[in-house]
């Protein structure tokens, strides 16, 4: 290769590093981050701009999985005043998320009637985490790290973390509910 076509080269690559966009860890808000849909299809969160958003990992067969009843009945009570719950599958706990995408759906729909946006499975620790999950983790400290599957996050609409529940808070608490009250679009 030609010393011009080396030094070519190397502008073009240094030209693309300058415009790239920043990097997912150096995110703002929840809106600079996007997951696949369990279908496949794009999903930013974006999106969801001037929502509130409830993200929480899920998982078809952990003893906790029953709170999907309560997250899909959260969703239904509140979507028209603008909270998107947002079920993010994860094998990370336990290995209680084996299945494919369609195997999860499937479950989802077939045994909760979930109506609520899935993603794709993802992992939410470690150094293999989701972008969403690292800034979360970056935000708000290692306490609000997940540690079992359906950990929630709450977004306000304005893109920022608004708190965080254990995989213990009742979706349909009365301290559960106020927050989600609370963090709703005026």
């Amino acid at each position: 290769m030609s010393v011009v076509l080396r030094f070519a080269a190397a502008i073009v690559v240094v030209a693309l590093a300058l415009l790239a966009p920043p990097r997912a860890a150096t995110a703002g808000t929840a809106y600079d981050f996007g997951f696949t849909a369990i279908d496949g299809q794009a999903m930013p969160m974006a999106g969801f701009r001037g929502k509130a958003v409830l993200v929480v990992n899920t998982a078809s067969f952990c003893g906790y999985t029953p709170q999907y009843q309560a997250l899909e009945t959260l969703w239904q009570r509140y979507r028209d005043r603008g909270l998107v719950v947002l079920g993010v599958p994860s094998n990370d706990f336990g290995q209680q998320e084996p299945g494919g995408a369609q195997e999860i759906k499937k479950f989802c729909e077939v045994n909760y009637s979930i109506d609520f946006p899935l993603t794709e499975k993802v992992a939410v620790k470690g150094a293999e985490a989701h972008p969403f999950y690292r800034w979360a983790l970056a935000e708000l400290g290692p306490a609000a790290a997940p540690r079992w599957n359906f950990h929630k996050y709450l977004v306000g609409p304005d893109g920022r973390l608004v708190g965080w529940f254990p995989t213990q808070a009742e979706p349909g608490s009365p301290d559960f509910i106020k927050a989600v009250e609370a963090a709703l679009p005026r």
